[in-house]
């Protein structure tokens, strides 16, 4: 591997770390963790205490498969999620980027979140 690419690793894994560590600190609330790869985003909203995911939603879903990753995209799925969400009775949550910086479709997944009622 090239120096380059593991001071990048390196550095992804150190904010992924530091972002998990302020998750840690207010288990009661379910974790809206978010993961995209490089044609998709994942979606989840998961149950730290019972170990449980509650709900998901992706790009790979039938709704979504064809429109690939972009920022509508991830907004929709934003929406989405929040929908269901609502279903299962939940309203506020603690957003989990892993180690992902908070711009382009991440945020636009957040913003989509929060228009359709979903509190961070």
């Amino acid at each position: 591997m090239e120096s380059s690419q593991k001071n990048t690793t390196r550095k992804q894994y150190k904010r992924k770390l530091r972002v998990r560590k302020k998750l840690r600190k207010s288990a009661a609330k379910p974790r809206l963790c978010v993961v995209k790869s490089a044609k998709h985003i994942y979606a989840q909203l998961i149950d730290d205490e019972n170990a449980r995911t509650i709900c998901s939603v992706s790009t790979l879903s039938k709704e979504f498969k064809e429109k690939g990753k972009s920022r509508e995209t991830a907004k929709q799925l934003g929406l989405k999620i929040a929908e269901l969400a609502k279903e299962k009775e939940v309203q506020i949550v603690r957003f989990d980027r892993g180690s992902f910086k908070y711009h382009g479709v991440i945020a636009s997944l957040a913003e989509g979140a929060r228009e359709n009622g979903l509190r961070f």
